[in-house]
Protein backbone atom coordinates (compact mmCIF):
# COMPACT_ATOMS: atom_id res chain seq x y z
CA UNK A 1 0.00 0.00 0.00
CA UNK A 2 1.30 3.37 -0.73
CA UNK A 3 -0.14 6.69 -0.09
CA UNK A 4 1.07 10.22 -0.79
CA UNK A 5 2.43 11.35 2.87
CA UNK A 6 6.14 11.49 3.62
CA UNK A 7 8.18 11.79 6.33
CA UNK A 8 7.46 14.48 9.02
CA UNK A 9 11.43 15.38 9.40
CA UNK A 10 14.49 14.51 7.42
CA UNK A 11 16.56 13.58 10.53
CA UNK A 12 14.71 10.11 10.81
CA UNK A 13 16.67 9.33 7.65
CA UNK A 14 18.23 5.87 7.68
CA UNK A 15 19.33 5.65 4.43
CA UNK A 16 21.19 8.60 3.27
CA UNK A 17 21.64 7.54 -0.05
CA UNK A 18 18.27 7.32 -1.47
CA UNK A 19 17.48 9.96 1.59
CA UNK A 20 14.76 7.43 2.69
CA UNK A 21 14.20 5.95 5.83
CA UNK A 22 13.55 1.71 5.71
CA UNK A 23 12.01 -0.08 8.63
CA UNK A 24 12.00 -3.84 8.71
CA UNK A 25 9.55 -5.31 10.66
CA UNK A 26 8.29 -2.19 12.23
CA UNK A 27 5.17 -1.70 14.68
CA UNK A 28 2.71 0.53 13.80
CA UNK A 29 1.17 3.55 15.70
CA UNK A 30 -2.13 4.54 14.01
CA UNK A 31 -3.49 7.94 15.76
CA UNK A 32 -6.58 9.74 14.83
CA UNK A 33 -5.29 12.92 16.45
CA UNK A 34 -2.03 15.69 16.61
CA UNK A 35 0.67 14.44 19.08
CA UNK A 36 2.27 16.87 20.68
CA UNK A 37 2.48 15.51 23.89
CA UNK A 38 5.77 13.02 24.51
CA UNK A 39 4.10 12.15 27.65
CA UNK A 40 0.84 10.48 26.29
CA UNK A 41 3.15 8.70 23.85
CA UNK A 42 5.74 6.98 26.64
CA UNK A 43 4.09 3.81 27.81
CA UNK A 44 4.14 2.71 24.32
CA UNK A 45 7.30 4.32 23.07
CA UNK A 46 9.09 2.15 26.38
CA UNK A 47 6.89 -0.98 24.89
CA UNK A 48 8.20 -0.69 21.57
CA UNK A 49 11.87 0.41 22.90
CA UNK A 50 12.04 -3.42 24.83
CA UNK A 51 10.41 -5.20 21.80
CA UNK A 52 13.57 -4.48 20.03
CA UNK A 53 11.91 -2.71 16.68
CA UNK A 54 11.47 0.08 15.25
CA UNK A 55 8.25 2.14 15.11
CA UNK A 56 6.28 4.19 12.45
CA UNK A 57 3.76 6.46 13.85
CA UNK A 58 0.91 7.95 11.52
CA UNK A 59 -1.29 10.48 12.86
CA UNK A 60 -3.10 13.44 12.23
CA UNK A 61 0.53 15.30 12.83
CA UNK A 62 3.38 14.72 15.05
CA UNK A 63 4.78 18.21 16.34
CA UNK A 64 6.53 20.55 19.03
CA UNK A 65 7.84 18.64 21.66
CA UNK A 66 6.98 14.89 20.38
CA UNK A 67 8.54 15.64 17.50
CA UNK A 68 11.87 16.88 18.42
CA UNK A 69 11.51 14.08 21.46
CA UNK A 70 11.17 11.49 18.78
CA UNK A 71 13.78 12.92 16.61
CA UNK A 72 16.25 13.43 19.37
CA UNK A 73 16.08 9.32 20.62
CA UNK A 74 16.13 8.45 17.10
CA UNK A 75 19.31 9.89 16.66
CA UNK A 76 20.45 8.79 19.73
CA UNK A 77 20.28 5.24 18.37
CA UNK A 78 17.37 4.70 21.95
CA UNK A 79 14.62 3.50 19.69
CA UNK A 80 14.06 3.91 15.65
CA UNK A 81 11.28 5.65 15.11
CA UNK A 82 9.59 8.01 11.98
CA UNK A 83 6.34 9.78 11.60
CA UNK A 84 4.13 10.74 8.44
CA UNK A 85 0.62 12.58 8.66
CA UNK A 86 -2.51 10.27 8.03
CA UNK A 87 -2.98 10.77 4.60
CA UNK A 88 -6.94 12.47 3.50
CA UNK A 89 -8.63 14.86 5.50
CA UNK A 90 -12.00 14.53 7.78
CA UNK A 91 -13.71 11.62 7.20
CA UNK A 92 -11.69 10.27 4.47
CA UNK A 93 -8.63 10.57 6.76
CA UNK A 94 -10.74 8.47 8.99
CA UNK A 95 -11.45 5.96 6.64
CA UNK A 96 -7.57 5.87 5.38
CA UNK A 97 -6.59 5.45 8.80
CA UNK A 98 -8.70 2.38 9.33
CA UNK A 99 -8.11 0.68 5.82
CA UNK A 100 -3.90 0.34 7.18
CA UNK A 101 -5.11 -0.91 10.53
CA UNK A 102 -7.15 -3.01 8.69
CA UNK A 103 -3.85 -3.81 6.38
CA UNK A 104 -1.57 -3.96 9.13
CA UNK A 105 -3.79 -5.56 12.06
CA UNK A 106 -3.67 -2.60 14.20
CA UNK A 107 -6.42 -0.24 15.85
CA UNK A 108 -6.58 3.41 14.92
CA UNK A 109 -6.37 5.11 17.94
CA UNK A 110 -8.98 7.56 18.09
CA UNK A 111 -10.36 9.57 21.24
CA UNK A 112 -13.62 8.96 19.44
CA UNK A 113 -14.52 5.75 20.24
CA UNK A 114 -12.49 5.79 23.62
CA UNK A 115 -9.31 4.64 22.93
CA UNK A 116 -6.25 6.73 24.63
CA UNK A 117 -2.61 6.86 23.19
CA UNK A 118 -1.42 6.93 26.87
CA UNK A 119 -3.42 3.39 27.27
CA UNK A 120 -2.39 1.89 24.05
CA UNK A 121 -0.04 -1.61 23.76
CA UNK A 122 2.14 -2.97 21.53
CA UNK A 123 -1.87 -5.26 20.95
CA UNK A 124 -2.94 -1.88 19.33
CA UNK A 125 -0.39 -1.86 16.80
CA UNK A 126 0.13 -2.54 13.26
CA UNK A 127 2.59 -4.32 11.97
CA UNK A 128 4.36 -4.90 8.53
CA UNK A 129 7.35 -6.63 6.93
CA UNK A 130 8.70 -3.82 5.38
CA UNK A 131 8.34 0.41 5.00
CA UNK A 132 9.78 2.84 2.75
CA UNK A 133 9.26 6.27 3.33
CA UNK A 134 10.50 9.29 1.12
CA UNK A 135 10.14 13.08 1.07
CA UNK A 136 6.52 12.50 -0.44
CA UNK A 137 5.42 9.04 -0.02
CA UNK A 138 4.83 6.35 2.18
CA UNK A 139 4.54 2.31 0.75
CA UNK A 140 3.82 -0.30 3.41
CA UNK A 141 4.61 -3.79 1.99
CA UNK A 142 3.41 -6.67 3.55
CA UNK A 143 1.20 -6.06 6.28
CA UNK A 144 0.37 -8.42 9.04
CA UNK A 145 -3.64 -7.85 8.45
CA UNK A 146 -5.89 -10.59 8.50
CA UNK A 147 -6.91 -11.77 5.26
CA UNK A 148 -10.30 -12.05 5.85
CA UNK A 149 -10.33 -9.39 7.56
CA UNK A 150 -8.78 -7.22 3.78
CA UNK A 151 -11.22 -8.73 1.96
CA UNK A 152 -14.05 -8.09 4.20
CA UNK A 153 -12.42 -3.79 3.84
CA UNK A 154 -12.34 -4.61 0.37
CA UNK A 155 -15.70 -5.92 0.02
CA UNK A 156 -17.11 -2.84 1.80
CA UNK A 157 -15.19 -0.18 0.08
CA UNK A 158 -16.90 -1.85 -3.17
CA UNK A 159 -19.92 -1.09 -2.04
CA UNK A 160 -19.78 2.29 -0.81
CA UNK A 161 -18.89 3.05 -4.43
CA UNK A 162 -22.03 1.19 -5.81
CA UNK A 163 -24.21 3.37 -3.54
CA UNK A 164 -22.63 6.57 -4.18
Amino acid sequence: MQFDRGYLSPYFINKPETGSIELESPFILLADKKISNIREMLPVLEAVAKAGKPLLIIAEDVEGEALATLVVNTMRGIVKVAAVKAPGFGDRRKAMLQDIATLTGGTVISEEIGLELEKTTLEDLGQAKRIVINKDTTIIIDGVGDEAAIQGRVTQIRQQIEDA
